[in-house]
């Protein structure tokens, strides 16, 4: 086939845009053949859907625009290899890490990591406790502790998010921790020191 060559816009005055193709149509169309192919590489009908899926996506998106619509099934088919290329990768990186950690954290005989059911039960009951009293605090006190422990934000990070100054991040925060300490004690999750 002839390489067709385009003049340059400021040469013919016109604005060059890839001819519209009807991508629904089309993967109706090869879509047929288009899964036997995956599949044919995949052997798993669930992966061959989310290939499939992706694939289409790709077609919509038209990051490499097809300038020649009757070239449409070449490159479809290039697009689903890639699509199962990438599938492949970013699933045996998944694979990798799964079984990296498989590895690391290899059950044995007697295995530390596992609390006794005693052990177990109260720390999800002290959890409970704990949550509750969270309950208990106004919302501004429960915001800035969850901030700071569930984020990990620093003094400088709860300051510029929540849009306060430095000392009055750690007034609050200090208040916050004074209230939570009280509701822990009448819950009886800490003793009080006298």
């Amino acid at each position: 086939m002839p390489f067709q060559h385009f003049q340059p816009a400021a040469e013919t005055g016109a604005i060059l845009r890839p001819p519209s193709i009807d991508w629904p149509g089309e993967l109706a169309r090869h879509g047929r053949w288009l899964r036997t192919v995956v599949l044919a590489r995949m052997r798993d009908p669930l992966a061959t859907e989310e290939v499939l899926q992706e694939m289409a996506l790709a077609a919509v998106r038209q990051k490499s625009p097809l300038l020649d619509p009757s070239k449409a099934a070449p490159w479809l088919y290039r697009l689903a290899i890639t699509q199962v290329l990438l599938y492949r990768r970013k699933h045996g990186r998944q694979r990798k890490l799964t079984d990296g950690y498989a590895r690391r954290f290899r059950p044995t005989e007697q295995d530390e990591r596992t609390a006794e059911p005693l052990e177990w039960l109260m720390a999800d009951e002290r959890r409970g406790l704990i949550r509750q009293a969270l309950r208990r605090l106004v919302a501004r006190d429960a915001e800035i502790l969850l901030l700071k422990y569930t984020e990990d934000w620093s003094y400088r990070d709860l300051a510029k998010h929540l849009g306060i100054s430095h000392s009055a991040i750690e007034t609050r925060l200090h208040r916050a921790r004074a209230r939570l300490r009280a509701e822990l004690a009448d819950l009886k999750v800490i003793e009080v020191r006298t």
